[in-house]
């Protein structure tokens, strides 16, 4: 069959079932479940009307609760089996987990990242929307700075890779280290520890423009009036920027810092694409990555275990955000 009337017959199908579910639904409450006739035409009437919404809502609740809450479950149930699946061994593959100094290492990476990078992205994304809402070329200065978001996580780190390159003709560190005196080039990517900032960098330089943009919105949309009479009061620009201006869009900066530290949770491309998680650089998702494809019980373990961090910070972040709507 032509994919062309595959494709319409799967529309037709799609958009009639969801056109007959309603019509029919909507029959079925009215005129059997709930008729609005007899004694209780009245009652019926009103629990029809409470009913109604739910079973509309229906068929889109279980379709999420089927492909977000299974694969959870799913994946609880398959970290409590041993590397086939065969045997179960309760929270046996945790209790290795939490045994590994490897992943310990990569927990604690991932702790240093959702500190470092939020904080770096929010404060650059801050302090630019800041400086170029006053700058004539401003919006050309933050078409530069958003333009990062536009790549992939992939893509960035090649273009870090020629930044941290250990030839000095390529990469600016070594240049810098040439330039005052150094004989011979060193790797950066190499270097226990710091080689986690320099990789959180590159995140950071993705993510500012984010950051920049709900920011600058949040700035603009603070009333003039406010910043006017601190300035008639005798505040200077540092007093307007940090007493006027950021307590009346911290809702924002916390949306903006929960949602990077969402991401940063999840980040795994950077760190398998610079080091592949040597030198130190491990993190969960790259933990995680080792065990796929030969002990699945270990891999949906560390699974498990990143969802159960991410999710504090997610539910918090929708709070803010909803707070932020009223």
């Amino acid at each position: 069959m032509s994919p062309v009337i595959q494709g319409i017959i799967t529309i037709i199908i799609g958009v009639g079932g969801c056109v007959g579910y309603f019509y029919f639904a909507n029959l079925f409450i009215d005129k059997v479940l709930f008729p609005a006739r007899g004694e209780n035409a009245g009652r019926n009437i009103n629990r029809a009307n409470m009913i109604r919404p739910w079973v509309f809502l229906f068929p889109a609740m279980f379709a999420l609760g089927l492909y977000l809450m299974y694969p959870v479950v799913g994946s609880f149930f398959r970290s409590l089996y041993d590397r086939s699946g065969d045997e179960f061994v309760g929270l046996g593959n945790y209790a290795r987990l939490f045994n590994n100094p490897d992943f310990r290492q990569a927990f604690l990476n991932n702790i240093l990242w959702a500190l470092v990078v939020p904080a770096g992205a929010t404060f650059l994304g801050l302090v630019i929307a800041q400086l170029t809402d006053r700058l004539r070329w401003g919006n050309i200065a933050k078409s530069l700075v958003f333009m990062p978001m536009a790549i992939s996580f992939v893509g960035a780190s090649l273009i870090w890779r020629f930044v941290y390159a250990q030839d000095g003709d390529i990469g600016i560190i070594n240049a810098i280290r040439f330039y005052f005196g150094a004989e011979e080039g060193i790797d950066p990517l190499q270097i226990p520890f710091w080689n986690n900032f320099l990789l959180m960098i590159i995140l950071i330089w993705i993510q500012t423009g984010f950051a920049m943009v709900i920011l600058s919105a949040a700035l603009r949309g603070i009333p003039e009036e406010t910043v006017e009479a601190a300035i008639i009061d005798g505040a200077n620009p540092f007093q307007v920027f940090f007493k006027i201006k950021v307590p009346q869009i911290m809702g924002t900066i916390v949306v903006v810092w929960t949602t990077i530290t969402i991401l940063v949770l999840k980040v795994f491309d950077i760190v398998y694409t610079m080091t592949g998680g040597n030198f130190g650089t491990e993190i969960l998702p790259s933990f995680m990555m080792d065990f796929m494809f030969r002990d699945d019980g270990q891999a949906t373990a560390v699974a498990f275990v990143i969802m159960l961090v991410v999710l504090p910070v997610m539910i918090w972040n929708i709070a803010q955000a909803r707070k932020e709507m009223r």
